[in-house]
């Protein structure tokens, strides 16, 4: 969704020939897989992280267009609301001292973009879900003022043809309505970025897909939203309702979410194109003028923009990517699970359990998902969603008889999937100070039992029971995070609860 696109309206012919354009695509894409175009294996990884911003009270700042203008950087860019940045790391090679090169680079671009924000009473926060917005924050009012979204937000809401309802239930219970999908906004992620060969992509993918269980466990990081304390990590169900195409009849048909686990291992990076174009009408009908079979019948390499926008409207929690450098196609997937936060070394230890984990679980010989039902590794997900560091998960016994068992999240990091992050990581070329610093912070989240989602609802409680009111309670949390976010040490290191004074909110 990062294309420029103009806002319009769309009429039947245009819906027509956007999909035969699509179809058009995809035997363009099944060509270049056949015929072996794609670049060869290069072992690069990026990073981009959602921001939100917020003032010194610890409240949401509708301000993202001044702050981008004094940042002045093409590494920032706008997000989904007002109160939203991005910012986008470069692709690097995996190996070496990648991670610490990384850190060192986010550092740098946060605390200037930090510094720019404070000129207009503004901060940086690093955060799954900003605890103190509100239902009047999440409006069509508080759009960034750029095209697409829009665009975007029109077609949802007329695609839907009612009113979006959001039903959470956790810890407690959130149901409200909303008129446009700007709910999603207080969504803030993480996504990973790891380039692959056409031969190595499905089993990166489905081995992405195993993991999202543990990377939830273990940085959940979103446990509020309007007040209310839902899931440990409650972006996924947010996020799935305000992206809602379907009314309820639809609901009941089967008909699939535009963001979704999935429902099947996959064979090849094809089967996940060619099920956006079967399972999901188009969102933005735009078309190119490339033709792109006669752009291959030429020797040349398509865009694909079609099919590369229709993938952009399906939020799958890992992304197949399209993508051209230098001339030459390549494909990506891009991990989507993470929140944002807490301080950049979690976001880096994240990373580096993802890209460790992911090597060794794609390189098995007896891979995971041949011995796991999908529908185990979704609900999988779904509890690391909901109970975070406490889930408990489905997983393939060790040993002659197989099957399957439950295990706690943190035994099934400590004990299985650490030790796959070590040897994935050594498999990069990734030098060991680098993994043992970061894989490190892994191993005290699970010995001390200790995330962002945990620390926040810790904080919190600890706040009411002072006698602060539930608003002053997720003010004085959110400010006390961001104290913590800036001071840099990881989220297993910060104390439970408020500053002895705590100013008013």
């Amino acid at each position: 969704m990062g294309e420029k696109v103009v806002a319009g309206q769309f009429d039947l012919s245009d819906r027509q020939r956007y999909r035969e354009k699509l179809q058009k695509c995809l035997t363009g894409l099944e060509r270049l897989l056949v015929e072996k175009r794609f670049d060869r294996p290069k072992n690069l990884m990026g990073v981009e992280i959602e921001l939100n911003l917020a003032g010194s009270d610890g409240m949401p700042r509708m301000l993202n267009g001044q702050v981008l203008e004094r940042i002045a950087s093409r590494d920032f860019q706008t997000e989904l609301a007002m109160f939203n940045l991005e910012v986008n790391i470069a692709p690097h090679r995996l190996g070496g001292r990648v991670f610490d090169q990384l850190a060192e680079e986010l550092r740098t671009s946060l605390a200037y973009a930090d510094r720019k924000a404070g000129e207009v009473d503004a901060g940086i926060v690093m955060i799954g879900i900003l605890p103190t917005l509100d239902r009047d924050d999440l409006v069509s009012s508080n759009l960034s003022e750029v095209d697409r979204y829009t665009l975007l937000n029109d077609q949802i809401v007329a695609a839907r043809g009612e009113d979006f309802r959001l039903d959470i239930d956790g810890v407690e219970h959130l149901v409200c309505t909303s008129k446009s999908i700007v709910p999603e906004a207080a969504c803030t992620s993480v996504q990973l970025h790891l380039q692959v060969t056409p031969g190595r992509f499905a089993d990166v993918w489905n081995a992405a897909q195993v993991a999202s269980a543990a990377q939830i466990a273990l940085g959940a990081n979103s446990p509020f939203l309007f007040g209310r304390e839902l899931w440990q990590e409650s972006r996924p169900p947010l996020f799935l309702q305000s992206t809602d195409t379907r009314p309820p009849e639809l609901q009941a048909q089967g008909v699939r979410p535009r963001t979704w686990f999935g429902e099947r291992w996959v064979t090849s990076a094809y089967d996940l194109f060619e099920e956006n174009l079967r399972y999901f009408p188009a969102l933005l009908p735009l078309c190119d003028d490339e033709e792109p079979l006669e752009v291959l019948e030429a020797g040349g390499t398509p865009k694909l923009a079609e099919l590369v926008l229709h993938n952009g409207t399906i939020y799958r929690w890992n992304r197949p990517v399209y993508g051209i450098a230098d001339g030459v196609p390549h494909l990506r997937v891009e991990n989507r699970v993470l929140p944002a936060g807490p301080t950049i070394t979690d976001v880096i230890a994240n990373a580096a359990f993802y890209y460790g984990l992911v090597r060794a679980l794609a390189e098995d010989s007896r891979p995971i998902w041949t011995r796991l039902p999908f529908a185990a590794a979704e609900a999988n997900f779904d509890a690391a969603c909901r109970y975070g560091i406490d889930a408990r998960f489905t997983w393939p016994r060790r040993g002659r008889y197989g099957g399957t068992g439950e295990v706690d999240a943190v035994t099934l990091v400590r004990d299985e999937l650490l030790p796959l992050a070590y040897a994935g990581l050594d498999a990069w070329g990734v030098e060991p100070a680098d993994r043992d610093l970061y894989l490190g912070v892994i191993e005290e989240r699970c010995r001390r039992r200790v995330n962002g989602a945990s620390w926040q609802s810790a904080t919190f409680h600890q706040a009411l029971e002072q006698g602060l009111s539930r608003d002053a309670a997720l003010a004085a949390t959110t400010r006390r995070y961001a104290e913590l976010m800036h001071g840099g040490e990881p989220v297993h290191m910060w104390p439970v609860g408020l500053p002895e004074t705590v100013p008013a909110g």
